[in-house]
């Protein structure tokens, strides 16, 4: 009996384990089989690494080839574990050395040539395979960038299954194509992230920014309406670049959703937070997430730890919009299909921008608008109560009323906004250090009614009193609170304070 075995790792969303892969050689006529709950394209890797093997010199067992992928109960999909599954079947058969995996996890896809591929999902794979303790990784040659930004792990790139059984101290021969010999993993493939424009090439505006500053500070939802043309998808852009910058955790959380996603070499590792501006055609499985099998993060997962934008909002469909309001009271989004839960993060900021009607000229005294009452009433519509009240700030963007020959943008730039949205997070971090929260937007009522004043918690209850405020809009007013008084310097909001907080959320309820 000869039993070769090997280490991968698996995903189900961004969790990852640790799998161990044994080969069986035994007699019988030539058979080779994959359990262990493989999807199709796990399942299709018999005939790859068959091929693969072949193509690097390596004699293929003519006898019975059963692989197993333990835990057995876990669903396992994709082609990364093709060159595992080969380096356990090399292992069984003689090829190379049967104990020379036992510390090491083998990733990757193989081709028919016995070439290498890259994989997506390297980032959180390799982040697990540390935090259990296997710190000796063999990845595709293309993906080695990428696993050079995991610190404390010993990662070997590899372009050929050839390659892996010399590595292993195995006899080969084999022909690396041109194509992929030419291949540099440090030419520059890791792009970095561009930097959004300034908050200063908008011209005019100052409330909206200075909203858009509150909401950066904070860690509030906003939602802008205004006719075309005055600015709402400009500032909106602009937001990441007011924003305090990720930490080194927020940084790999990031990563590690690009790397599943495949668009990790497009931006790199970098403190600008994520911006994603799904267009309102897109649908509910774009969105929240979707796909056969199990699930692929969508729009509001890639917008994690940054910014959904949601331009044209009440063009999206009801159902869509309607799929926000788990994740943006929870913070991540549970994906059920039949194989399977699947959950993502997504913790984003939400921000809205829309047209006061369909013409978008109702605005002023509305002389231009030619949409009927109906129409007005039905384009807001899909902007329900329970979505609205989840958004903290409401304001309106106004056109601008007049140019002067050789006008030029001004104001202050997104350098300047940043730094005091920098010490304004660092103040409330300070704040809510002994709970874990990072901004205002995450405090508890519970906190905010035991620490907010009196005089001020009055006006509160006068909202509420008068419908102004549901008691989740109470809270958000009183996060608005404390953010406008960290940025006033304030060690805690006032009356004057509060009232801003709840004028600034109460213009469309």
């Amino acid at each position: 009996m000869a039993i070769g075995s090997a280490l991968s790792v698996g995903l189900i969303g961004l969790k990852a384990f640790i799998i161990q892969i044994q080969a069986f050689v035994s007699p019988g006529l030539p058979y080779f089989s994959i359990i262990g709950l493989p999807d199709t394209s796990l399942s299709e890797a018999r005939e790859r690494v068959k091929s693969a093997c072949q193509a690097s010199g390596a004699k293929w067992p003519e006898t019975r080839v059963t692989v197993n992928l333990s835990p057995a109960s876990m669903p396992k999909r994709g082609s990364s574990h093709d060159l595992a599954i080969a380096a356990s079947v090399l292992s069984a058969s003689g090829t190379i050395p049967h104990d020379c995996l036992n510390d090491t996890v083998v990733l990757g896809e193989v081709n028919l040539d016995g070439t290498v591929l890259p994989i997506n999902g390297l980032l959180p794979i390799l982040l697990h395979a540390r935090d259990q303790g296997v710190c000796k990784v063999i990845v595709p040659h293309a993906n080695l960038d990428e696993a050079t930004l995991v610190p404390d792990v010993n990662a070997i790139g590899v372009r050929h299954v050839g390659e892996l059984i010399e590595l292993m101290g195995g006899a080969t021969k084999y022909e690396i194509p041109d194509l992929i010999r030419d291949v540099n993993p440090n030419d520059g493939t890791m792009s970095i992230c561009p930097p959004p424009g300034d908050m200063n090439e908008v011209m005019g505006q100052e409330t909206a920014k200075w909203a858009l500053e509150v909401a950066s500070a904070g860690g509030h939802h906003l939602m802008m309406t205004g006719p075309p043309g005055t600015g709402k998808t400009m500032l909106a852009s602009r937001i990441p670049g007011i924003m305090s910058p990720l930490s080194e955790s927020e940084q790999l959380e990031v990563a590690s959703i690009r790397s599943l996603c495949g668009t990790l070499p497009s931006y790199g590792i970098s403190d600008i937070p994520p911006f994603e501006a799904p267009h309102h055609t897109a649908s509910t499985a774009s969105l929240v997430g979707g796909g056969a099998g199990l699930a692929q993060p969508g729009a509001i997962t890639r917008a994690h730890r940054g910014i959904l934008f949601m331009d044209e909002a009440p063009e999206f469909s009801a159902r869509t919009l309607q799929t926000l309001r788990e994740p943006l009271e929870s913070g991540y989004v549970a994906i059920s299909r039949a194989k399977g839960t699947t959950y993502y993060p997504a913790r984003f900021q939400l921000i809205m921008a829309a047209n006061p009607c369909p013409c978008g000229y109702a605005y002023g005294n509305g002389e231009r608008c030619t949409c009927k009452e109906k129409d007005r009433i039905k384009y807001f519509s899909r902007l329900s109560g329970p979505i609205l009240d989840r958004i903290d700030i409401q304001i309106e963007v106004p056109p601008v009323e007049r140019i002067n020959p050789g006008m030029t943008p001004s104001g202050e730039s997104s350098h300047a906004i940043r730094l005091r949205v920098i010490v304004a997070r660092q103040t409330a971090q300070e704040r809510f250090r002994e709970f874990g929260w990072v901004c205002n937007a995450q405090a508890t009522g519970t906190w905010l009614r035991a620490n907010t004043s009196t005089k001020a918690i009055e006006l509160v209850n006068h909202a509420l009193a008068s419908e102004r405020l549901s008691l989740r809009g109470a809270d958000r007013a009183m996060r608005l609170a404390w953010t406008l008084a960290d940025l006033s310097g304030k060690t805690s909001p006032g009356p004057e304070e509060m009232m801003q907080g709840i004028s600034m959320r109460t213009k469309l309820i």
